[in-house]
């Protein structure tokens, strides 16, 4: 059954849209309507006529207020979504971010589209796909099983390749993977010391305000299950998926992958080791782009503010070429022109 449209918790111009799906479980699609704009369409007038699909990460929802007026800005209909067992999608009793095979997202991904107005033809606006670490490693996947969907995909620090690289993968991938059929609840060891919140959250180093429960302070704790999931997904990324759409790739120059506190966190990705993604994403497609941004954070949106002005930069250099040869001619200066000169929380 279709939902109605109601107000989003992200305030004026938000609005969200529940998704059933089967088995009783729910994903949440957040559209962003513009402050005044009645219409969903509304912005279109600037240029880029396409829709953009944003999928968030591990122990993480969509709060991003100015990654969504970025797009509308540009002319863009931008949606995100909240998967299941996620942010405005997790239910009492659920386990935060459970899932035992990233392919279990399709479901999701497709009552988004559904409820988007996308029906597959080739009438369809142009589709970018949007995805943020353990989101854009789910993105690309999708792209590689659902050919001639989207037109570009973007990915923001996507969790591509194991902290320890191949190898550590694919040594401790087997343990996990038995662990996963035998306890897949089971909680494993810690691994998020609170530094990406402290750097990131208002409350201590950082500049954003968000949900504490949707996105604790050390993350949810991380099951067999979900590990042995990402790793069989890292693992098809590293056999190669020729993905039939360009691909834009934007990391942090350096990482910090350190236990312990220190201002270099504030300067670099704690998450990832960005050097092995950065090779991995050349296993995406014929086509990609891998750009680092000095001194960014994990999420590169919520890097400090000259460091995601250049990420919404780069992005406007990069699409028009990206897409369709005719939508690239007419709209060649529409992002840049529109990369909002204030896009603070």
């Amino acid at each position: 059954m279709t939902q109605p449209w109601t107000p989003d918790i992200l305030g004026e111009g938000f609005e969200q849209q529940t998704l059933d799906l089967d088995g009783g479980a729910v994903a949440t699609l957040v559209r962003y309507l513009g402050t005044g704009s009645p219409l969903p369409d509304a912005s279109a007038k600037a240029g880029l006529d396409a829709d953009v699909l944003y999928v968030h990460g591990w122990s993480d929802y969509f709060f991003q207020r100015h990654v969504a007026a970025f797009w509308h800005r540009a002319g863009a209909r931008f949606y995100a979504l909240d998967l299941h067992n996620y942010g405005r999608s997790l239910r009492p009793g659920l386990v935060p971010g459970f899932v035992t095979s990233l392919a279990d997202y399709d479901a999701d991904i497709a009552a988004a589209l559904e409820a988007m107005g996308r029906t597959g033809t080739p009438s369809d606006r142009p589709l970018i796909l949007l995805g943020h670490s353990t989101g854009g490693l789910t993105l690309s996947l999708w792209a590689h099983r659902h050919p001639g969907v989207a037109s570009a995909l973007i990915l923001n620090s996507p969790w591509l390749e194991f902290q320890a690289t191949e190898l550590g993968r694919r040594a401790i991938a087997p343990l996990v993977g038995l662990h996963a059929r035998l306890h897949p609840l089971a909680p494993l060891p810690p691994v998020d010391p609170g530094i990406y919140t402290r750097a990131v959250s208002a409350a201590l180093d950082g500049e954003w305000d968000y949900n504490l429960q949707w996105r604790p302070d050390r993350g949810f704790p991380i099951t067999p299950a979900f590990l042995d999931a990402v790793f069989r997904g890292q693992a098809t990324v590293a056999a190669g998926l020729g993905i039939d759409m360009p691909v834009l790739v934007l990391l942090s120059d350096k990482s910090y992958l350190q236990p312990k506190w220190s201002a270099d966190a504030l300067t670099a990705d704690v998450a990832l080791n960005v050097d092995a993604v950065a090779h991995r994403a050349l296993s995406l497609a014929d086509t990609v782009t891998v750009s680092r941004l000095p001194n960014a954070f994990h999420d590169i949106f919520l890097s400090p503010k000259p460091i995601r002005t250049e990420a919404f930069e780069r992005i406007g250099r990069w699409l028009p070429l990206a897409l369709q040869p005719v939508l690239a001619q007419s709209n060649a200066g529409s992002l840049r022109a529109h990369v909002p000169p204030s896009d603070g929380p």
